[in-house]
């Protein structure tokens, strides 16, 4: 294998144990109601802190906030265990500058398991990338570092409080359904789903994704505007983690939350359009 398609056994071993870990817990350890809304409530709450923070706020700054909101927002997000602030901002970034092309760090094109989750693993994905707007603030740089800090607080918070099982269920159990689901968007949402904007990529808009990921499903509407708050773009297109930002603003929290204008929502294409031609044929 080329060094560039090898495994870094340093991200690839605790990537593994965790799923070890929440697939030997869920079997010993007795199934409750309790626990299962534990595991569900962990996930849409980190999954939301995931899009609204380490996406919509960091990688594409749809909206402002506050230096304290900031932090918050990042500690938060950081509790999805899916590295730091900075790291999860610059890789996405880069995803929307090479989208589908070489360079793209996680595309379909290089085969589903590697956009997936195999390219976490790569050497090349350890880079934390260029993110100069947010690199000034000492405190994300902080959190960047020691982004292992935040959900081993967790952990720890949860056994205390629950003992083994809380920690099973809301912890391990709850972090690889949030992996899964956010890895999701990078291979799936770029494969199955319908076409409504002619975007230069792979990108689909898939309703189910959306309700499994607080609204990242309209992912075909993210890449025709990415700078939008919202991602679903009509009423029937449900974006939880949108009404979120919305309750945000209305406490005060964030403002100058960014919208498409309606001739951008405007200019469509047929629903379950194919990916244009030349995307087709590049392999």
């Amino acid at each position: 294998m080329s060094n560039g398609r090898r495994i870094d056994l340093v991200s690839c071993v605790p990537f593994i144990l965790v799923h070890l870990a929440a697939l030997t817990g869920a079997l010993l350890v007795p199934f409750s109601w309790k626990l299962f809304a534990l595991c569900v409530g962990l996930y849409y709450a980190r999954m939301a802190f995931t899009t609204i923070g380490y996406h919509r706020y960091f990688a594409h700054r749809t909206f402002k906030t506050s230096r304290p909101f900031q932090f918050l927002l990042a500690l938060f997000a950081e509790t999805s265990a899916q590295k730091g602030v900075l790291w999860w901002a610059a890789h996405h970034r880069l995803h929307h500058r090479y989208s589908d092309l070489p360079g793209d760090p996680h595309s379909p094109r290089l085969g589903f398991w590697e956009s997936h989750m195999l390219w976490i693993l790569r050497p090349q994905a350890n880079a934390t990338g260029e993110i100069q707007d947010f690199e000034k603030f000492p405190e994300l740089r902080w959190l960047n570092t020691y982004h292992l800090l935040p959900p081993v607080a967790l952990a720890v918070g949860l056994f205390l409080a629950g003992g083994a099982p809380a920690l099973v269920w809301g912890f391990f159990v709850s972090t690889v359904l949030l992996w899964h689901g956010t890895f999701l968007v990078n291979s799936v949402n770029h494969v199955w789903g319908s076409r409504r904007y002619p975007t230069a990529d792979t990108s689909r808009n898939n309703g189910l994704l959306a309700l499994l990921t607080m609204g990242e499903g309209w992912h075909n509407n993210h890449h025709h505007y990415m700078s939008s708050a919202n991602q679903g773009f009509f009423w029937w297109e449900i974006d939880l983690s949108f009404y979120l930002i919305r309750l945000f603003q209305g406490l005060g929290l964030v403002w100058d939350v960014r919208t498409p204008p309606e001739k951008t929502r405007a200019v469509m294409i047929p629903a379950c359009a194919p990916v244009p031609p030349f995307l087709a044929k590049k392999t």
